[in-house]
């Protein structure tokens, strides 16, 4: 993970400053390129912090001359008006970086934030928190970075890495035993997850082999029922995982019935970026 995430870095700043400056900023071309200048970060919301990587990698891709001190540490939360870097370089080098560089804070930030927020929901509890794939395109290595900051954990990164079962998949391979076993056979290190509707396709999964049971939209009593059968019934119990209309009045309920996993897509594709904003200060 710790190369894709460098990986992603480098790309998604690239990507992005190409997009914002193009052939060249020419607002800050209005400045002396000798005028020096400070700068600080502000956030002005409740968060925690999360992006410093990319926030650091802006400013080394425009110019590695800028120097950059940080006043909080990554996944630290801070209160509103709290300053969070302070900025020294030209302030045209400064300029140039500010949007690209708040971008990838804020959004990565409001991320970690609410899985904090999740989290924190279920700490009495020994349930897993999961993203899903439901990320911004080409931030998916970025969100999920914000989601272990902020307390919850990765499920699968993209298509390759795991097998996730579908209604879909299990129509088109012939049912759910075959479907098993042709997994298997493709890649064999590779965890296998069903996703079931019923307690009839929950048994065919377990009785197949599957590693994970996602269990979807399963009512709550029938959920804990779930739980205990699959603890009680013979040979090797799958994981098994909740999910669908997850949100702040069912999660803990969910979460006490004992599932090992609850998968929230609302992680990742509806986070709200913090409030931040860059202020020069000084001139030099």
């Amino acid at each position: 993970m710790r190369d894709q995430i460098d990986s992603a870095v480098e790309t998604n700043v690239r990507q992005a400053l190409a997009e914002d400056i193009g052939s060249g900023d020419i607002t800050a071309s209005l400045i002396p390129d000798t005028q020096q200048s400070v700068a600080r970060i502000i956030c002005r919301d409740h968060a925690i912090i999360c992006g410093r990587p990319w926030f650091d990698e802006v400013f080394r891709q425009i110019d590695p001359a800028v120097q950059l001190e940080w006043h909080i540490e990554e996944g630290e939360r801070v209160e509103p008006n709290q300053v969070l870097v302070v900025l020294k370089g030209t302030a045209r080098s400064l300029l140039t970086g500010e949007r690209a560089a708040m971008n990838f804070l804020q959004t990565l930030s409001g991320t970690a934030t609410r899985c904090q927020h999740y989290a924190n929901l279920v700490s009495s509890t020994e349930v897993k928190l999961l993203d899903t794939r439901k990320t911004l395109p080409g931030l998916r290595v970025a969100q999920k970075y914000a989601v272990a900051a902020g307390g919850c954990h990765n499920h699968r990164i993209g298509l390759f890495d795991a097998f996730l079962i579908k209604e879909n998949h299990i129509a088109a391979c012939g049912g759910i035993a075959q479907t098993v076993t042709k997994a298997r056979e493709i890649a064999p290190g590779k965890p296998v997850e069903i996703e079931v509707e019923t307690m009839e396709e929950f048994n065919v999964a377990r009785e197949a082999g599957a590693d994970i049971i996602m269990l979807d939209n399963f009512p709550l009593a029938q959920l804990a029922e779930t739980v205990r059968l699959n603890r009680n019934l013979p040979g090797k119990a799958p994981k098994l995982e909740a999910s669908g209309g997850i949100n702040d009045q069912t999660l803990v309920p969910i979460a006490e019935t004992g599932v090992d996993f609850i998968s929230i897509g609302t992680l990742t594709k509806d986070c709200q970026s913090v409030d931040l904003s860059m202020r020069m200060v000084e001139q030099l």
